[in-house]
């Protein structure tokens, strides 16, 4: 289970309320809760903002670190 898209979940409140504001279905964000996708670049920013900023894009896609940099390795 992915512990980031969890959290996300619950500061959302649903995975379809996650689902809508990210413009992707419920199946979708299941699929990332479970390990079956992973999140497409272009959802990260939507899934931040969802979250009000709590989940960081680097959280969502650590293995894009170019796309999405940690602060602490980015200065």
């Amino acid at each position: 289970m992915n512990i980031v898209i969890k959290t996300a979940i619950t500061l959302v409140g649903t995975q379809t309320r996650l689902a809508k504001a990210c413009g992707v279905t419920q199946s979708a964000v299941q699929k990332w809760l479970y390990g079956k996708s992973k999140v497409a670049p272009k959802n990260v920013k939507p899934l931040v903002e969802a979250t009000q900023g709590v989940i960081q894009a680097y959280q969502i896609r650590p293995d894009l670190p170019d796309l999405f940099p940690h602060p602490d390795e980015a200065a």
